[in-house]
Parts: structure tokens; C-alpha cells; sequence
């Protein structure tokens, strides 16, 4: 068995449900409960519920009630859990998306440089960003083109200027 980031699994992938103003959204974690993946309808690259997967929505009720407050505009960081497994260069695209705060967005060279990569990066770093397994909980929907204009959100651009509007950051 694999697990949702692709690497081998070391135990069984929980997984639930739950609705939210940007669609159903599928949440997993690992047997300690930490958070793996968020993925929602129609994403690109997203998660779908495997054979042998286990329904486990109590393990998810932080998680549920932290998205929740976070959509009644009542929840700026999430504080949860979270394993991801990713190269050396995404987790380090992923850390800095985590310090990109409520309200505010970034562009993708603003990223390269927080990480201290060069300029010519700046597609490397769209490709780390398009692959975070955590959409929301992990703000990738903050970063912008340089120009100011919406670009690649893989949960769609309907949904990233919804995400932004949310949290005061469009107008």
C-alpha cells in the first residue's frame, strides 16, 4: 500500500469526510492521526478513497472543527498535525507556503527566494506548490503571479479567489 503522498505506507490511511463552502472535502491521516492530505472535488492530482483505506471520522474531528472555524472566518492558523512526504526541495516550497499569513498573499519568486533559490526556480517552486497534498491547510491558494493575476491552484481558480475573498485578501 502506498500512502497519499506516494511513499511507502507504514500503516493503514484513515480517511472521512466533510462538507465545506468549497465542496466535499476528503481529509487523511496516518494511524497517529496526523493530517497527510486534503483534497478537494474535481482537484487536480487529488485523492480518492482506496480499497483497505479505513472510515475513521473521529480521528478527524480537530481537523473538521478547525476547517469549520476557519471558514465562519473564526480560524486564521490551522494547529494540527500534519506529515507530508515530499523531496527535500518541496518540503522546503511547503515550509515556507506555512509561514505565508492569513489575509495575505505571495508570489512564486517571492517563495524561490524565501527558500533560497535562484530566480530560474520560480517554475520548480510552481511545481512543489502544485503538488502540496494539503490544500487550505497548507495556504498554497495565497501565492499569485507576479503581476497580481490568479494563476495554478489545484483545487481550481474559482475556489483559490473564493479562499482569498474569504480571508480579506481581494477586495
Amino acid at each position: 500500500m502506498r500512502d497519499p503522498s506516494g511513499t511507502a505506507a507504514a500503516g493503514t490511511v484513515h480517511w472521512t469526510y466533510t462538507e465545506a463552502p468549497v465542496g466535499r472535502l476528503l481529509l487523511t491521516a496516518d494511524p497517529d492521526g496526523a493530517l497527510t492530505s486534503l483534497s478537494v472535488p474535481g482537484q487536480k492530482g487529488g485523492l480518492s478513497v482506496q480499497d483497505g483505506w479505513r472510515h475513521d471520522p473521529v480521528l478527524f474531528q480537530e481537523a473538521v472543527r478547525q476547517l469549520d472555524a476557519y471558514f465562519a472566518g473564526e480560524l486564521k492558523e490551522f494547529r494540527l498535525p500534519l506529515r507530508t512526504h515530499g523531496t527535500e526541495f518541496r518540503e522546503r516550497v511547503w515550509e515556507a507556503l506555512d509561514a505565508v499569513p492569513y489575509g495575505a498573499t505571495t508570489t512564486y519568486g517571492e517563495i524561490a527566494r524565501r527558500i533560497g533559490a535562484s530566480r530560474a526556480a520560480v517554475r520548480a517552486v510552481g511545481g512543489a506548490i502544485g503538488a502540496n497534498p494539503l490544500l487550505i491547510v497548507r495556504p498554497c491558494h495565497r501565492v499569485i503571479g507576479a503581476d497580481g493575476s490568479m494563476t495554478g491552484y489545484a483545487g481550481g481558480l474559482e475556489r483559490k479567489v473564493r479562499l482569498l475573498t474569504l480571508e480579506g485578501a481581494l477586495g
